[in-house]
């Protein structure tokens, strides 16, 4: 068990476990964005942070097929930052809460050392999709393309640049596909720690293993921040998925069926790595 499991399985909850907390048809969700840990002020303007901690947070409200209502953020600022830069940060949480229809209800700010924000949202849900389900001869599959992310991050440590419409940058998540497809899905939750490590969440959840179609390169397994959904269905769903993917131009590539067996996930933790 890494450290970050450990921690978890300190807090015995049956509301523990998803991309957030399912109760009274509300989910509530919450997430950190630090910097030195998920970025640097070298790389991203003030505008790119406030709106990537947005996005990164609604996706979790994305990924259980609820809609975002509200936002409480907690802002930690360094003491030298100017009022130029407080301005596009601001500008940034609201642009991304404009487009999903967010009320940013408070929250609170104290001075830091660096930059650190922290995000709830809390959405509502008639039919969350949760993580756990599975059952084998179920089918696992992903939307859109891995790997970019944690490519884009190496081409950044070695102070190279990125687009600014960069999947590290610029995140899209693919909402329209769940909410019109939510009744053909059995399990779901978007890809933040790399496919492998997420894969593991929905083996423990469900008790099964995968037999994969084809080989992933650990490099795109091992990716994180891509904010890609991750999916299980029953087979019979197959092509009526894949039909209605082309309708919201969501690809979807099917990687997997559920069994019965182990699986080994082969990738170090993001949230504890010792380099």
């Amino acid at each position: 068990m890494n450290l970050e499991n450990y921690f978890i399985s300190q807090f015995k909850s049956a509301n523990i476990g998803d991309d957030g907390a399912f109760i009274d048809g509300m989910v509530y969700s919450k997430d950190a964005f630090f910097e030195n840990i998920h970025f640097k002020t070298s790389w991203m303007s003030h505008y790119q942070i406030g709106y990537k901690s947005i996005m990164v947070n609604i996706s979790d409200a994305v990924a259980m097929n609820a809609t975002p209502k509200y936002a409480l953020l907690s802002v930690a600022m360094p003491k030298d930052i100017t009022k130029s830069q407080m301005r596009d940060l601001a500008k940034g949480f609201q642009d991304a809460c404009a487009k999903y229809g967010v009320d940013i209800i408070g929250g609170d700010t104290i001075s830091n050392i660096k930059l650190d924000i922290t995000v709830t949202i809390v959405s509502k849900s008639n039919k969350p999709l949760m993580r756990k389900g599975l059952k084998r001869g179920d089918l696992i599959a992903y939307s859109g393309t891995l790997g970019k992310s944690a490519k884009e991050l190496k081409k950044l440590m070695n102070l190279g640049k990125i687009h600014k419409n960069s999947k590290f940058v610029n995140i899209f998540l693919r909402d329209k596909f769940i909410y019109n497809n939510r009744r053909f899905l059995r399990v779901g939750m978007d890809i933040s720690d790399g496919i492998f490590s997420d894969l593991q969440k929905l083996s423990l959840a469900s008790g099964v293993g995968f037999r994969f179609y084809k080989k992933i390169q650990k490099r795109v397994g091992c990716s994180g921040e891509e904010y890609e959904m991750l999916f299980g269905f029953d087979r019979r769903f197959k092509k009526t998925l894949l039909r209605r993917a082309k309708l919201t131009k969501t690809p979807i590539n099917i990687i997997a069926e559920c069994v019965r067996k182990a699986y080994t996930n082969r990738c170090k933790s993001h949230h504890f790595n010792k380099n």
